[in-house]
């Protein structure tokens, strides 16, 4: 890992950039979020917005002072990856966290409930009860709809229910519902779990009353005006369907024909959007309470929402890899069982694939607040016409070794001045990057932009 790699990449949850040590607390705060969510690297002598490297004075003293801030604030105690990198003529700090095996962490000035932080996106998130549960779950690699629910019996669960839905696939027999942990020993009493509830319960609204799926279909690019909307209790193997057949109503049909084969089109990609909520459906936190999973449609993009950030360990970039950690083991195994779910991992995968064959971008990723959202844009890849001296520019700057606007100007044969104008216009468009001590740095150079992932 070296720091120009590092530079070139936006902040984000593994990510974070700090001019000095002149606020430990801040910098704890991070160190806590990286270690409670996917780990993460700090670097202090960087300017947050510019990227500017101011460097640290006195690095040897602020590195062993960093140190023992870290030791003597944080509870459980954490231990970082802390090194001087030097860079020209000056040097930063280089704070690397990996993800907890023991988490919770959280300051120790702030206690439990008001220093325990979580990492979204580019900011630290303080986390609630809700949380900090899910994050002691985690420490005990426990799952939330694995946990008995010992104030009912085993009646709790609609066997019938069960039989039917699972009739295509094999017979259902009493006994099925422990191994597949529908159903689970407490106290010598077979009673059901969290995931058997929510899969097949008797009475599931009673003891999960926000889950369920909200379908909306709104006019325009907002929520301002709403065209149709409902409700659907049913259960979860069921829900899948009826959500994909609301967006499927809402969908434009056309046809094309290749010699005597004629192929059945869509506008939004349904079978993107049924990965989409059978993940929301798998991966939802359960132990949120106030919001349902939620598919809008819009004209111009689909989204998906549902409770609960990605799981812990996990980023974006990850889950797009074909990363995976299963939240709710029962509902995930008998999803798969019912042949909902191919493989861990693949849905992503998935969905990238039929949005490229539909000719739409990329789906995007995003988690919100407690929330974890996919969006599918419904509009084509479109390539606005590029000048072609910008082009020019982006080809020269692709191999990676970083150019510098006398360098640029040379190969594309511009002076100076117009070179540092075009350079400018694409590191506000956000195509590139400039890497250098300050504005004024005479041995500033330009990278193309690279993504968030480590």
């Amino acid at each position: 890992m070296q720091l120009t790699a590092i530079l070139q990449r936006h902040e984000g949850k593994t990510l974070e950039f700090k001019r000095d040590l002149s606020s430990p607390a801040n910098v704890l705060k991070t160190l806590v979020a990286f270690a409670n969510s996917a780990g993460g690297v700090l670097v202090l002598g960087v300017e947050d917005r510019t990227r500017n490297v101011k460097g640290v004075a006195a690095p040897l003293d602020v590195q062993e002072r960093l140190a023992n801030v870290v030791a003597t604030g944080i509870t459980p105690r954490l231990m970082p990856a802390i090194e001087v990198w030097p860079w020209r003529d000056k040097e930063v700090i280089v704070v690397e966290v990996f993800p907890s095996s023991s988490p919770p962490h959280h300051l120790n000035a702030e206690g439990m409930e008001r220093g325990t932080y979580v990492r979204v996106g580019a900011s630290n998130r303080l986390a609630d009860e809700t949380l900090r549960e899910e994050l002691k779950r985690t420490a005990r690699n426990e799952s939330y709809d694995e946990l008995p629910v010992p104030t009912l019996s085993s009646e709790a669960i609609d066997f019938r229910a069960a039989s039917e839905l699972f009739a295509p696939v094999r017979k259902l027999r009493r006994g099925d519902l422990e191994s597949l942990r529908l159903l689970t020993r407490h106290q010598r009493r077979l009673v059901p779990t969290n995931g058997g509830i929510l899969l097949f319960g008797v009475q599931r609204a009673a003891a999960f009353p926000d889950a369920w799926v909200q379908v909306g279909r709104f006019s325009g690019t907002t929520r301002t005006h709403i065209l149709d909307t409902g409700e659907i209790h049913d259960f979860p193997a069921v829900a899948i369907s009826k959500a994909v057949e609301f967006v499927q109503k809402h969908a434009l049909r056309s046809f094309r024909i290749e010699g005597i084969r004629r192929d059945e089109y869509w506008s939004i990609p349904l079978p993107a959007v049924r990965e989409a909520v059978i993940n929301a459906i798998t991966h939802s936190d359960y132990s949120q309470k106030g919001a349902p999973i939620r598919v809008a449609v819009f004209d111009d993009r689909v989204e998906v929402e549902s409770p609960g950030l990605l799981p812990f360990g996990l980023t974006v970039d990850d889950i797009q890899a074909g990363v995976s950690r299963l939240r709710n083991r029962v509902i995930g195994r008998v999803f798969r069982e019912l042949g909902l779910i191919e493989q861990w991992g693949s849905g992503i995968g998935r969905m990238i694939d039929t949005c490229r064959s539909h000719g739409l971008p990329r789906p995007e990723f995003l988690e919100i607040g407690t929330h974890f959202r996919v969006i599918f844009r419904l509009i084509g890849q479109s390539h606005p016409a590029e000048n072609p001296i910008d082009a020019r520019i982006l080809q020269a700057i692709d191999d990676g070794s970083g150019l510098s606007t006398r360098q640029v100007a040379e190969l594309v044969e511009l002076s100076p001045r117009s070179a540092r104008t075009r350079l400018k216009s694409l590191v506000d468009r956000g195509l590139i990057v400039e890497i250098g001590s300050s504005p004024t740095d005479p041995k500033r150079l330009y990278y193309l932009r690279s993504g968030e992932h480590r």
